[in-house]
């Protein structure tokens, strides 16, 4: 059980579920599940309050509010992180990553909005050049979820490369975002590198009783599945537009799944220099 005065409501919760107990069998099986898809529901809290104000301010938000709608979405993102953190139903830790993802996304916003990449087409005054400041809270949830999971699930690890070499791809990673517009695309190259680096390395996480595993580069990209619909979700409540969406809603390419996949292995190297990388027999990884 957790008895620390600093562990969060949900911590607290968690460790009482965790306690139940229950004979094998398919009880246990279904009961295991339940706990997970909670817990994973938990870890998206911040993401999916998010992802629930765009569209319902997309849907009802009145067309002549005194109030833009980007900056109701930028003031409602800051309560929904003040009040997180005041109800304890997240850590400081959790917060200070949200901030490190926000000035890392913001700083990308800027400059693939200036490029064309994407666009905002409504009006905003909390904004820094064309980009909303509720644009780098979206990032902010993705390292919020990781940020969350890694701790609910006591992430480990077997055959983690060096961490000094997942540093180095991260960085090629986000300077390739950048550079693309003038120089070659190389993500092809960084893809290979993702799967020579962690192509044996398998992720141990407790769902329950238990420890489950599976391929750590599996983990990437249902991770970056998921952020994709999300992003299908977003741009259909106009928060933000691709180029090939000017003229009418369609869904985002596919091919966007291959961003969003480089994009989960910066945020993953991120928060593992927070959390730390511990082998599945609990030594830290250096």
């Amino acid at each position: 059980m957790i008895h620390s005065l600093g562990a969060t409501r949900f911590a607290r919760i968690r460790a009482r579920l965790e306690a139940i107990r229950i004979a094998p069998g398919p009880q246990a099986w279904a009961f295991e599940f339940l706990l997970f898809g909670f817990k994973q529901g938990w870890a998206c809290l911040f993401g999916g309050l998010m992802l629930a104000l765009l569209l319902a301010t997309h849907l009802f938000y009145p067309a002549g509010a005194p109030l833009h709608r980007y900056d109701f979405l930028t003031l409602a993102a800051l309560v929904i992180q003040a009040g997180m953190l005041a109800f304890r139903l997240e850590s400081w830790e959790e917060a200070k990553v949200i901030f490190a993802f926000h000035l890392i996304g913001t700083v990308m916003e800027l400059f693939k909005t200036h490029a064309g990449s994407w666009l905002y087409p409504e009006a905003s005054l909390l904004h820094v050049g064309p980009v909303p400041l509720f644009s780098g809270f979206m990032y902010a949830a993705v390292g919020s979820y990781i940020a969350r999971i890694w701790r609910i699930f006591g992430f480990r690890f077997t055959r983690y490369p060096p961490v000094w070499s997942t540093v180095l791809l991260a960085c090629a990673i986000y300077v390739n975002f950048f550079a693309h517009h003038w120089l070659p695309d190389i993500r092809l190259a960084l893809f290979a590198a993702a799967i020579a680096l962690f192509g044996r390395s398998w992720i141990v996480f407790t769902p329950w009783r238990e420890p489950r595993r599976m391929p750590l580069l599996v983990g990437f990209f249902l991770v970056a599945l998921f952020i994709w619909f999300a992003e299908n979700i977003g741009t259909f409540a106009n928060a933000w537009t691709y180029p090939d969406q000017r003229h009418g809603w369609q869904m985002v390419s596919v091919a966007k799944l291959g961003s969003w996949y480089l994009l989960m292995i910066i945020s993953f190297v991120l928060v593992s220099l927070i959390h730390g990388i511990r082998a599945k027999d609990g030594d830290q990884i250096r």
